[in-house]
């Protein structure tokens, strides 16, 4: 329901384009880590994987789950809270691993937050946090590295700023790429496999961005 919903919304808001460099069905059972930018981009996102045919279970803040309707919408997806800060924030890569035991797709923002910045400009991923890493060691899925492009043109800034975004992008129809990279698998001690998460997902984050200038 949220890839739809996405698909639906995403298009008004502006251009989405999609590219892959991914097989067909190496999503399954596999960790997808994708940079991210702004409020606006699990949308961004979420369409362009619902574009894919590909459903995955989000992790996500879990403050998302004290909006009602939210909450019964992250449960049917079989979205998965990450409780940062607190005892039960190993929760969530628990979690994770079970649903890729199960076959699932698992998609995980690997920066686990947002940028402190206020301009609209594309930057290269910052620095990643281990979880995506120690998720990939812990069970052997691949990783397929998500770069995608153009969500500060929809929602950055202030408040007010991130408002008028939203509300001005229909007539200013900013230009999206989402780019799905090949499946890498990450091996060796925590510090190497999390550089190469990095190094992989910059990688199709760069692919995006010329992507996009070709658009």
């Amino acid at each position: 329901m949220l890839g739809r919903m996405a698909a639906a919304v995403v298009p008004v808001c502006g251009r989405l384009r999609v590219s892959t460099a991914a097989p067909a069905g190496a999503a399954a059972g596999a960790i997808i880590a994708a940079n991210h930018t702004s409020l606006a981009d699990p949308a961004i996102v979420l369409a362009a994987l619902h574009r894919l045919g590909v459903r995955p279970a989000v992790l996500a803040t879990a403050g998302l789950w004290r909006i009602p309707v939210l909450r019964t919408a992250l449960d049917r997806e079989g979205c998965i809270p990450v409780r940062r800060g607190t005892e039960r924030a190993a929760d969530a890569l628990d979690e994770a691993a079970a649903a890729l035991r199960d076959g699932r797709t698992v998609l995980i923002y690997a920066e686990g937050g947002l940028p402190r910045r206020r301009d609209s400009g594309e930057r290269a991923p910052g620095e990643f946090r281990s979880g995506p890493a120690r998720l990939a060691l812990a069970t052997g899925a691949p990783v397929l590295p998500l770069g995608q492009v153009g969500a500060r043109r929809l929602s950055s800034g202030s408040g007010a700023k991130q408002l008028a975004g939203v509300l001005t992008a229909p007539l200013r129809r900013p230009d999206y790429h989402v780019h799905l990279g090949a499946p890498v698998r990450v091996a060796g001690e925590l510090a190497q496999a999390r550089t190469q998460v990095r190094d992989a997902v910059t990688a199709a984050w760069q692919e995006a961005v010329e992507r996009r200038g070709r658009s």
